[in-house]
């Protein structure tokens, strides 16, 4: 089954938060979905460089990146508003958070960034982070522990943080091929569906 499938994807607008693979979620689920696609932030990201970019867009045929000139080569949010790209394409896909190239994160107030309109808002897990101190394995690791009180990210304190901020409608758990236990640990504490999986190789292993 495909990452797009398995999700249920919907036509529309999907925010992407979290961490640990937001962007190869994101452009995995491009190359899957049937239909028009436009890639965007309300953050920061870097261009795809295997995609082309643009500052405005009208109706889309195949894959777009849409996104404003940002700092140190990155993109910004659009000019366009996310409804109005919502009516160029068959799916917009939001890179709508930041993590600092960390497994995990808590949030501070003002994130993540989700547009109004959003129709899904997926979270990702990097499972690689698990059981590690949260100094070395979480973006905002104060925010982490007021959250949880736990200076070490065992996979109880990430669903508390999950948990207390529920922010998205379900959860992606990556890197699950190679922290397989790791993952599932965390899975089966979560209320949310879940599902484990490898992005690196492009497979759900297993839903909760």
């Amino acid at each position: 089954m495909t990452f797009s499938e398995a999700l249920s994807i919907p036509r529309g607008i999907t925010a992407i938060i979290g961490s640990g693979g937001k962007t190869s979620l994101m452009y995995r689920l491009a190359e899957e979905l049937q239909g028009s696609v436009i890639l965007c932030t309300s953050t920061l990201i870097f261009p795809p460089p295997h995609i082309p970019v643009a500052e405005e867009t009208g109706k889309v045929t195949g894959v777009l990146c849409v996104g404003s000139p940002g700092p140190m080569g990155k993109l910004a949010p659009p000019k366009q508003s996310f409804q109005e790209l919502a009516s160029l394409a068959d799916y917009v896909l939001v890179e709508a958070d930041g993590s600092k190239h960390l497994p995990l994160k808590a949030h501070a107030p003002h994130e993540p960034v989700i547009p109004e309109a959003c129709t899904l808002t997926v979270t990702l897990v990097g499972a690689s982070g698990i059981g590690k101190p949260i100094s070395e394995a979480v973006h905002r690791p104060e925010l982490f522990y007021a959250l949880t009180g736990s200076k070490i990210a065992t996979p109880e304190a990430v669903a508390l943080a999950l948990e207390q901020e529920a922010l998205g409608d379900l959860v992606v758990i990556n890197q699950a091929d190679s922290h397989p236990t790791e993952a599932a640990a965390l899975a089966r504490l979560l209320h949310s569906p879940v599902f484990t999986a490898s992005l690196s190789k492009g497979e759900i292993l297993c839903s909760y």
